[in-house]
């Protein structure tokens, strides 16, 4: 049947018999059912296209029933239209509910790629229920992207519907690979595997045996039927990997690993998109045209009448060069715009930004245009990106309403036009000047006369102490410090040499100081940073973290015993710096968490350098003997060149838990400040008893909140009047927001002198429900004003694949998170704008 005569069949049908709310469908089956979540891609041509979305409760597993979320967004990630699909009720182990459908409907004008993202409430997994879809569309592949595991990154497929046959088509590895399948009826015959001329390669005999280790990684209940299992090596051949191939499984009940679509390597072309379909004729080349041009929308402000220019990324994903042809269109008459190019050709894995300059309109009035992307060698893989220029002032800068709610592919740029025209890829450091800088891999970005500058330190790095041959210096972590001579200070590396980056000059050049020791073990480093009163009179004392064991078993996967060592180095009569010897401060301190909160070890005031820290326990001990993770402080005096014993602060639960890490700030008074950290519970507050004194006792320790807040990953600050404000990430649930369902939230208290710390509030909001986090940093400016770093990161991997994004922070993958924003206030918390 040719796809102009099953889409006028399928839209036909729909007029009718329309399909509104969700509701029972006893006479429709579905057209193949599949657990997990993620979602669907889908190639789209002008008129009208309809998505159908099946579901049915399984049962499996808890009562609070799984509504099923399905959004459907255009090639500029324009949400079209939302629906849920409601739980049918039920409890752990009653049968199935009933089935399930919604409609999804889109008017489209041009063609392009539409997203339909699946999520589950309560379920980030997708265990409790089965779904397909539907669709008119020219094409469509499925991304099976469930939310995230603190493990290896595996998506196993799930078929769920043994009453019939089913085919999974995806693009095999050139390498050789595995197929895994567990979880076949009993009886099952053989599997079958075809390549892409559809020629038979392969038949696969089950055997009589329950295979555990997909249901074990799944967390799956095993059933207590018996079972077949199948498995299959395929030899490597370089000429394979760009058609797809078909497995068809005979009776569709399984659980599926093939190496290269649902587990990788690091060689693997496509690591972490499970991209494939149970329709071979709806197969398109999706994952070789990912991300072809980003961002999917872009919005401007701009005086009326200036000449603008604005940048967006084409990339080539496919693994051969490639020519991609550009043009612009527009949804009515034309206006003044115009492209850089009219196509690039990149090679394998290549981006390249274009240009769109145009003529900003009159105050106050819109105008779009569409920047199409179409490769050369697949017409028919089109899309594009929007344009939406307007003019006047952006609310950028403006005091906000909070909390900001990040809206499903709204983000800050959608909602208010946010554009930096400054570096914010890492939180923002200020020199004695008050001159901004940030630090971001091997560059070094920073203000100067009243232009921002980048500095590449492969090349400012001029000079080494002592010459051990490194080269090509970077960064390690992002945090940028200052002494009082307004000398710039980097942790940096060179391989697995590790150095005291130092510049004399506002960071044009540097001298790279090495800190010797341990180079063949994993190490972590921090140093001291302005967190509001505190500036080091010679360079940073550094911290160093040596793993020397790490627990494997799941409940302990949070512990780690460390080697905490501090390094204090002096500036010496040449100007050059020498490092003292370290002196180890515990051999059992847990690792810090300087993804999110970044919190502040090190404070020094004088000869005085305080540092705190947290300690791993016995894993056996209760938690009436151990509550949490115990956080100590211990200080060095440079002038007696003395180290003082720990001081036990207090506990921050659970125990054993990276997370749970303790920073410290002091006052213009001198007093030490520290926040104990936790990981889903009240931090503790405490306040040492005199000024720059470690050791002459501390207040009792308090909750920052009286009530039971779910706080994690301490952010804290002094400001210039002695005001405490503090950033952690706060979980919620039976709100309005997400209706209901559990969230994350980035979320804001102080405490200002000689009063009790403030109820939370909240500054941004998710998107999507489920587990959440923001890699938060937030630092403080010369005159006290707030400056708040963070990215948004959504557990679901179809959400955050969906984005290449300009972060590559941890893995370093793409999809890490949507792009940073800063949040500033100046008044100390009353009031934050976007900066």
């Amino acid at each position: 049947m040719s796809t102009f005569i099953r889409k006028f069949l399928y839209v036909s049908l729909l007029v009718l018999f329309p399909l509104q709310a969700a509701f029972p469908s006893e006479n429709t089956e579905m057209p193949w059912a599949i657990g997990g979540t993620g979602g669907a891609y889908l190639l789209v041509e002008p008129g009208e296209l309809v998505v159908e979305v099946f579901k049915r409760d399984l049962n499996l597993r808890g009562s609070r029933g799984t509504n099923l979320r399905a959004i459907l967004a255009g090639p500029d990630r324009e949400i079209v239209e939302e629906v849920t699909i409601p739980s049918t009720g039920g409890a752990t182990g009653d049968p199935r509910g009933d089935l399930q459908s919604n409609v999804l409907t889109a008017q489209v004008d041009r063609p392009g790629i539409y997203a339909l993202n699946i999520t589950t409430r309560g379920d980030r997994h997708g265990l409790n229920i089965e779904w397909a879809i539907r669709t008119n569309a020219e094409a469509w592949v499925i991304e099976t992207s469930r939310g995230h595991r603190d493990e290896r990154h595996r998506e196993p497929i799930v078929l769920t519907d043994a009453r019939r046959s089913a085919d999974v088509v995806f693009l095999p590895r050139a390498g050789d690979f595995e197929i895994e399948v567990e979880g076949l009826p009993a009886d099952t015959e053989s599997l079958r595997l075809f390549d892409e001329t559809g020629t038979q390669v392969a038949e696969i005999d089950p055997s009589a045996e329950q295979g555990m280790s997909i249901r074990e990684y799944m967390r799956m209940p095993v059933p207590d039927k018996p079972e077949s299992s199948a498995r299959l090596t395929v030899e490597a051949d370089q000429s394979r990997g760009d058609k797809p191939w078909r497995l068809h499984v005979p009776q569709a009940q399984a659980l599926l690993e093939i190496d290269g679509l649902t587990r990788w390597e690091g060689g693997d072309l496509y690591r972490d998109h499970c991209v494939w379909t149970p329709e071979p004729e709806s197969w398109f080349p999706w994952l070789e045209h990912r991300w072809l041009i980003t961002p999917y929308q872009r919005t401007v402000y701009s005086p009326p009448g200036d000449q603008e220019r604005l940048a967006f990324t084409v990339h080539n994903n496919a693994p051969e060069s490639r020519t991609i042809e550009l043009e612009l269109a527009f949804p009515g008459r034309p206006w003044p715009a115009e492209l850089s190019e009219q196509n690039v050709t990149l090679d394998a894995g290549q981006s390249t930004e274009i240009e769109v300059t145009f003529e900003a309109p009159a105050n106050g009035e819109e105008r779009v245009c569409y920047v199409r992307a179409t490769p050369a060698a697949a017409p028919e893989v089109s899309t594009y990106a929007t344009l939406t220029a307007r003019g006047g002032d952006s609310p950028v800068g403006k005091p906000i309403e909070l909390p900001l709610v990040i809206e499903p592919y709204a983000h800050e740029n959608r909602q208010f036009g946010y554009l930096p025209e400054y570096a914010v890829n890492n939180e923002l450091y200020f020199d004695l000047e008050n001159r901004p800088f940030v630090v971001e891999g091997a560059t070094l970005h920073r203000e100067a006369d009243g232009e921002w500058v980048s500095t590449n330190l492969k090349d400012a790095v001029v000079r080494t102490v002592p010459d051990v041959g490194a080269g090509s210096w970077r960064a390690n972590g992002s945090k940028v410090a200052f002494d009082s001579d307004n000398n710039v200070y980097l942790i940096g590396r060179s391989g697995r040499t590790a150095a005291l980056l130092r510049s004399t000059d506002g960071g044009e050049t540097f001298t790279a100081y090495v800190i010797p020791g341990r180079e063949d073990e994993g190490r972590a480093w921090d140093f001291e940073q302005f967190s509001g009163h505190n500036i080091p009179e010679g360079p940073p004392p550094v911290v160093r973290l040596t793993r020397t064991h790490r627990d494997t078993e799941h409940r302990l996967r949070w512990r780690s015993t460390n080697d905490l060592d501090l390094f204090v180095a002096e500036k010496t009569e040449n100007g050059d710096i020498e490092f003292n010897e370290p002196l180890r401060l515990t051999d059992v301190a847990l690792g810090s968490s300087m993804h999110s909160g970044i919190p502040s070890m090190v404070v020094s005031q004088g000869s005085r350098v305080h540092v705190v820290w947290g300690e791993a326990t016995d894993p056996d001990a209760s938690l009436d003997e151990i509550p949490g993770v115990p956080a100590y402080v211990a200080t060095y005096d440079r002038e007696t060149e003395s180290l003082g014993e720990p001081v036990f602060m207090s506990y921050g639960p659970p125990p054993n838990d990276g997370h749970n890490t303790p920073s410290i700030t002091i006052d213009s008074e001198g007093y030490l400040r520290v926040v104990v950290g936790t990981h889903g519970a009240p931090f503790q507050y405490l306040r040492s008893l005199e000024p720059n004194d470690a050791y002459s006792g501390w207040t009792e320790e308090t909750r920052t909140s009286g009530d039971d807040l779910r706080q994690t990953y301490v952010g804290l600050v002094t400001d210039a009047d002695d005001g405490l404000h503090l950033v952690f990430r706060l979980w919620r649930s039976g709100e309005e927001h997400l209706d209901g369902e559990l969230w994350a939230a980035l979320a804001y208290q102080r405490k200002l002198p000689g009063k009790d710390w403030e109820e939370a509030r909240l500054l941004v909001a998710p998107p999507l429900p489920e587990y959440s986090i923001y890699y938060h940093r937030l630092t403080v400016d010369r005159n006290g004003h707030l400056f708040l770093s963070y990215d948004y990161w959504s557990t679901m991997w179809f959400y955050r694949n969906d984005q290449r994004g300009p972060v590559a922070a941890g893995s370093g993958r793409p999809g890490r998170g949507w792009g940073r924003a800063v949040l500033t206030s100046p008044d100390g918390g009353d009031q934050w704008m976007l900066w």
